[in-house]
């Protein structure tokens, strides 16, 4: 078993592999933005798109078979747990060359988390 790229350090099939298959589904936002991270690590457009919220979600997403990403750090959140219908998620995932930190909406939808939409940080 290979380790889950989202940085908690377990197996990814009993970790984001999970979700990724559609066994479960993310019960936070964080869960959710670690799974979108580990999507991009592992080129499944499908997933991303998939818990992307309908109304931004786009029409197909291509990814750069070249991209190198290599951690992620959840800085912070905001609300995104069980009790909760939105939510927020701060981060910087680093790849090779450099790193992006943003902050993620999160929603519910049909009680299943999905990405809104996020703004870069400095």
């Amino acid at each position: 078993m290979s380790v889950c790229p989202c940085g908690l350090g377990g197996p990814y099939e009993r970790c984001c592999g999970r979700y990724h298959s559609g066994a479960g589904a993310a019960p936070t936002a964080e869960a959710l933005m670690r799974s979108r991270y580990s999507a991009f690590v592992r080129g499944d457009a499908a997933y991303l798109l998939r818990t992307w919220h309908p109304r931004t979600r786009p029409a197909r997403l291509e990814l750069d078979p070249g991209m190198r990403w290599t951690g992620l750090v959840i800085l912070g959140t905001e609300a995104g747990s069980a009790f909760h219908s939105t939510g927020v998620v701060e981060f910087r995932a680093s790849y090779r060359g450099g790193s992006l930190h943003e902050r993620s909406r999160f929603e519910r939808v049909e009680g299943a988390w999905v990405y809104v939409d996020g703004e870069f940080a400095e």
